[in-house]
């Protein structure tokens, strides 16, 4: 029987469990410090376990990890690189759904030496856009071709018709991560130039993208796409550029919310006790002010404009308590956000990925090619979101278990025997992407 630990039970693991414990020869464990949340995702299957677990407890930690040969890590980022360094002491294979940070890249070496297999950016984005940029780029290579430009753009988002608030947008993932990625600035190339956008003004950088059968989206550039040039293997492209995709409005609305100041994760001790109170106080005000008038002002729109709208529904102008007194703003922010923008029962949710290479083959001109991903959550059922992240995931760890991975060390899907495989299941689960070719 082969034996797999899962850390985290959170919001993606439900497709991750149930294609596991889909295999007669797989005994799961799930550890979350929800022990509720784990039982319902397990449910009284005869090969999967639950236990509750603190990850800062490292003793018992190293006890559930020794029981199995894959660990699967969908805890927050920062823990992953703890988790590895245990994976090095039980001599246990990882995989995540994260970027390789510093800290885990610099364990590359270690688990080589052990030829244990840390398998990251197994996800959605990252991940399956990795999977299939890797898919066009080489296919391209191997016929000859010169990739000149490579943009893609990917997106969770409510469907059409849950779209129902004014930032049309819900979360199916991190709150927290949403709002701190707005924090970052990006850098792309361009016609052969670096462009660096600084955070301040990221929300200002976005073009509008057609996705046919869906209509118009904002797309805006996701931290540095420089370094994909090296990481794809396409030093030659002369445009490099990954982005974020939204409803339109979302970037003007998160650009006043940037401008206020409210992505901010400094911890400070406010003395009011509701939200309207907050913006006083954050902003300087008497309590004798017009907030809303005073908003506008500070953000140079109009009093009645869909921004101040869109705050107020929010609840930034209410007198809606505060979760804690000692909290930073985007916490703040954060809190309000869970609470109204939430999926519904029954409501579905919608994953766009979508890739545009431009390849130049001798003596053949340059050919346009364009592969999308377009899928919908099922009601009452997965989102989408937690298929595009745990699928990819499972199927990791399922190659890794089958021996299909002839390689070792600190490793991401962009060779051919991780990709290949991995796609290939995927389109049988119904996570195909269509692809369109022309020459320009």
């Amino acid at each position: 029987m082969k034996k797999v630990c899962l850390l985290g039970a959170g919001l993606v693991a439900g497709p991750l469990i149930e294609y596991l414990l889909g295999y007669d020869d797989i005994e799961l464990v799930v550890a979350d410090l929800d022990l509720e949340r784990a039982r319902n995702l397990v449910k009284d299957h005869p090969r999967g376990r639950v236990f509750q677990l603190d990850l800062q407890d490292r003793q018992a930690l190293t006890r559930l990890l020794a029981g199995g040969q894959v660990v699967v890590s969908m805890v927050p980022y920062t823990f992953h690189p703890y988790v590895a360094e245990i994976c090095l002491e039980l001599n246990k294979h990882l995989v995540t759904a994260s970027y390789v940070s510093p800290a885990m890249k610099a364990l590359d070496g270690k688990a080589r030496e052990k030829g244990l297999i840390f398998l990251n950016e197994l996800g959605l984005d990252p991940g399956i856009d990795h999977m299939e940029a890797m898919r066009l780029i080489d296919e391209a290579h191997q016929a000859g071709g010169r990739v000149l430009s490579f943009i893609s753009y990917c997106g969770g988002l409510p469907a059409p018709e849950a779209r129902d608030n004014p930032f049309g947008y819900k979360f199916s993932w991190s709150p927290r991560g949403v709002l701190l990625a707005g924090r970052n600035e990006a850098r792309y190339l361009l016609d052969g130039k670096e462009v660096v956008v600084p955070a301040e003004e990221l929300f200002n950088h976005y073009k509008m993208i057609d996705i046919p059968g869906l209509g118009v989206f904002e797309g805006y550039p996701n931290r540095n796409s420089v370094s994909y040039t090296e990481t794809y293997g396409i030093p030659e492209a002369r445009t490099m550029l990954r982005g974020t995709l939204r409803y339109p409005g979302w970037c003007l609305k998160l650009k006043k919310i940037g401008e206020l100041g409210l992505l901010d994760i400094t911890e400070r001790e406010w003395q009011s006790e509701t939200y309207a109170g907050f913006m006083r106080e954050y902003l300087g005000l008497g309590e004798a002010a017009d907030l809303k008038q005073a908003l506008a002002a500070r953000l140079k729109v109009e009093a009645d404009s869909e921004v101040i709208k869109s705050l107020d529904w929010l609840g930034l102008l209410s007198d809606h308590p505060l979760p804690s007194r000692k909290i930073s703003p985007l916490d703040l922010l954060v809190a309000l956000m869970v609470d109204k923008l939430k999926y519904r029962e029954g409501e579905r949710d919608l994953t766009v990925l979508q890739h545009e290479i431009v390849v130049e083959y001798p003596g053949k001109g340059r050919e346009k090619i364009t592969s999308t991903l377009i899928d919908f959550g099922q009601p009452h059922g997965h989102t989408s979101m937690s298929r595009t992240v745990g699928l990819p995931v499972a199927l990791g760890v399922k190659l890794i278990l089958e021996g299909r991975i002839h390689r070792s060390g600190v490793l991401t899907p962009t060779v051919a025997e991780i990709y290949q495989p991995i796609l290939d299941e995927l389109q049988s689960l119904g996570l195909a992407f269509k692809e369109e070719k022309k020459y320009i």
